[in-house]
């Protein structure tokens, strides 16, 4: 029996008017770790499908780069600086522990004065629980057209001595500018839901610390446990918004869970009896890029000329929390 409890099925319209993204410009190959850790070519892609991974220069901040990502996006949606009036941002490496990244982001682009700008913290399930949240505030009237965006430098909390963590993780951006005035046609979302299971913390946490200080944190994670919540998880997350949109997987255009290796992508989908063809995987080329990964596949695939208008596409999202989330969606 689904449990529904969580699913929120809104009755309002919202379009997608543009995606952006941003990769750092430094590739690091799984050759390249290998002349810098115990590692292998053949042994990442076995247990990762991870081809290589991009990593953040000092001047390519969480900051810069989803100034980088929602830039491209809001020139392809046809609106201007001053149009946008929410700024949600997901990231779990921001660049200050305050002022919150959005609220540079809305200082550098400059954006609409007195709007909203806040950021959420979900790690790898970030950009659903940013995307859920905006479309419900703009459900709400608190805001007309909104910057969703998910921002990462995975790369300062790895401990590059433990290679079970420090092959998986990539920096990026992505982002998409949501409009509630500019809805199309029927598209908007369609279902959606967000958890947390508290117990869980100890699977997929960094040590305790302060980024910038001596004591920095570093990515601690219980692989096997991480794997078996996620691929249950996140496929129970995406039969929960099906049933809330009353629809089955077959009626499902495209499908973009977060990337955090090929293996648990695959997994859920099998679950899901989901056909491969219909699942966008970047993670080869990209890693695991935690709040980042949905958007950045999202963008890759628009730029692909996947979608048309009034496509069903699925998000899903598992983080450190246990956070886990999903949303269903018509182009």
């Amino acid at each position: 029996m689904l449990d529904s409890s969580n699913v929120i099925a809104p009755a309002f319209s919202t379009s997608i008017l543009g995606t952006g993204a941003y990769q750092p410009r430094r590739v690091f190959t799984n050759d390249d770790l290998s002349k810098i850790m115990e590692t292998n070519d053949e042994w990442i892609r076995t247990r990762t499908g991870i081809e290589e991974r991009r990593w953040a220069d000092e001047d390519e901040t969480t900051v810069q780069m989803s100034v980088n990502a929602a830039t491209q996006a809001l020139e392809e949606s046809g609106l201007s600086p001053e149009d946008i009036d929410m700024v949600v941002i997901a990231t779990t490496t921001p660049d200050a522990n305050f002022p919150s990244t959005a609220a540079y982001v809305q200082e550098r682009m400059g954006l609409k004065r007195g709007g909203l700008a806040f950021d959420v913290n979900a790690a790898c399930a970030g950009f659903m629980y940013a995307y859920v949240v905006a479309e419900s505030l703009l459900s709400r009237g608190l805001g007309t057209n909104a910057l969703v965006i998910g921002a990462e430098r995975l790369s300062m909390l790895l401990d590059m001595g433990d290679r079970s963590t420090a092959v998986l993780f990539g920096d990026g951006a992505g982002a998409m500018v949501l409009s509630a005035q500019h809805a199309s046609g029927n598209a908007g979302l369609l279902s959606s839901n967000l958890h947390n299971e508290g117990r869980l913390t100890g699977i997929l946490e960094t040590k305790p610390g302060i980024h910038g200080l001596d004591n920095s944190p570093a990515i601690k994670m219980k692989g096997q446990e991480v794997f078996k919540n996620a691929v249950t998880k996140m496929a129970d997350s995406v039969l929960e918004v099906l049933d809330g949109a009353n629809v089955t997987s077959e009626d499902v255009d495209y499908f973009i869970p977060h990337q955090a290796n090929l293996r648990i992508v695959k997994a859920v989908a099998d679950r899901l009896k989901m056909p491969q063809e219909k699942v966008i995987k970047t993670v080869q080329k990209q890693a695991n890029t935690s709040a980042a990964s949905i958007p950045l596949a999202l963008d890759t695939a628009v730029r692909q000329g996947k979608f048309k208008r009034g496509d069903i596409v699925g998000f899903v999202g598992l983080g450190a929390g246990i956070a886990w989330g999903a949303a269903l969606l018509r182009y």
